[in-house]
């Protein structure tokens, strides 16, 4: 590499194109748009789907389902992985699990699953438990505390005055 090649192709300064300001320009006349048809005209510009008139793609496929864009994000956690994670008598808490790393990224609520086995007393708190969780925790002498979910979300909902017709109208 040469010291004059540094700065080869970098234009930090460089020029707007000027279009429509005639032929020598390269881009006079129809400034790069073309003769005709609806790209040619000033505001226009087509839709990220637009596939040249014909029925896009994304409106061919048949759509299945719902997202619910409210619902609450559930992350679970295996008895296996809390057993190996945490010692006898620690208490386990979703900020626990946060700080060992068995609850990564965003979520509203932890549920605990029961893949796996414990072999350790533990208190373990957490929003949800699966039936079979529930069982081996106790079973093996641990305890359970079932923590509150977050509040639900309230939409404000104005009532609407109820509008009554003039007399005689």
């Amino acid at each position: 590499m040469k010291l004059s090649d540094v700065n080869k192709g970098i234009h930090k300064n460089r020029k707007r194109l000027r279009v429509g300001r005639g032929p020598g320009s390269g881009r006079g006349k129809t400034s790069g748009r073309g003769h005709k048809g609806q790209g040619q005209l000033a505001g226009w510009s087509s839709p990220a789907i637009f596939e040249g008139g014909r029925m896009p793609i994304i409106r061919q496929i048949p759509k299945r389902g719902f997202h619910n864009q409210f619902a609450r994000t559930i992350i679970g956690v295996n008895v296996a992985a809390i057993d190996a994670a945490f010692a006898a008598g620690e208490a386990v808490t979703p900020e626990s699990l946060k700080a060992k790393g068995l609850a990564k990224g965003v979520y509203d609520e932890v549920k605990i699953l029961g893949n796996g086995d414990i072999g350790k007393a533990l208190t373990v708190s957490a929003h949800r438990f699966s039936e079979q969780a529930r069982r081996k925790i106790v079973a093996a002498g641990g305890s359970i505390v079932e923590l509150p979910g977050p509040a639900a979300v309230v939409k404000n909902q104005k009532k609407k005055a109820s509008r009554k017709k003039p007399a005689g109208g």
